[in-house]
């Protein structure tokens, strides 16, 4: 019987790249500014882990903005960002994590259909991914104007990826991060969850949040677990598996 494709869903900060430069920080808060005229900042404010689009709320709120006012512009700021991000983005390359190259590779020799969940902004994504000369792993996308969670941006994906005939019933779905928010919401989202520790949270705190696999960085992880470890032949669910 033949295997039904994993997908395989990767965050980009601190699981694909860590120490990218203060570039996507600096576009959020110039874009506030160009928008509505009120300086706003991402100090104070707990970016690891979160969408663009609750940043930029938070900065505005922060800096004074009624509520009315943030929705009103945060459409236009989440475009002035994109635009200012993708002109600013510098080489990514030297900023790959530890054996990303080695595991997308392995999953393209295995057929899995791999994909972005992140926080950023899309545009932002993909340049971060084009920069870091990464672009070409992967088939698609769910980013952070597509939703108001991360488990949200997942369901997005598992729903595309099931929309275009890429998976089908049992398939491996794994959503791989580098925070506790990417396990809570792969939970929530009812897929597995590889935890990294190339983020800014410590692996003992990662542990905390019991996700399905645990690791220091890619180099642990053997990508045939990403690939479903053969479960297809039970038929059976197993969890993440869709």
């Amino acid at each position: 019987m033949e295997a039904p494709t994993s997908l395989v869903l990767f965050d980009i900060d601190g699981t694909l790249l860590r120490r990218a430069g203060p570039h996507h920080r600096q576009a959020l808060e110039d874009a506030v500014l160009r928008v509505t005229g009120q300086a706003a900042s991402t100090d104070g404010i707990p970016v690891a882990g979160m969408l663009d689009g609750q940043i930029l709320s938070l900065m505005m709120a922060a800096a004074g903005l009624k509520q009315a006012d943030v929705r009103r512009h945060l459409p236009d700021i989440m475009r002035e960002a994109q635009n200012l991000y993708v002109r600013r983005c510098p080489d990514l390359r030297g900023k790959v994590c530890p054996g990303v190259r080695t595991t997308l590779s392995r999953l393209a020799r295995g057929q899995a259909v791999v994909g972005l969940v992140t926080g950023n902004l899309s545009r932002i994504a993909w340049k971060k991914m084009d920069r870091a000369g990464l672009k070409r792993h992967f088939r698609f996308g769910v980013f952070a104007e597509q939703g108001r969670s991360r488990a949200q941006l997942i369901r997005t994906a598992v729903r595309e990826a099931r929309r275009e005939g890429w998976v089908r019933r049992g398939s491996v779905i794994t959503m791989v991060g580098d925070h506790p928010n990417d396990i809570l919401a792969a939970r929530e989202a009812g897929v597995r969850c590889l935890a990294v520790g190339t983020g800014i949270v410590a692996l003992q705190d990662l542990a905390l949040h019991r996700p399905d696999r645990l690791a220091a960085d890619l180099r642990e992880v053997d990508p045939e677990w990403l690939l479903g470890e053969g479960r297809w032949q039970t038929g059976a669910a197993v969890g993440g598996v869709f």
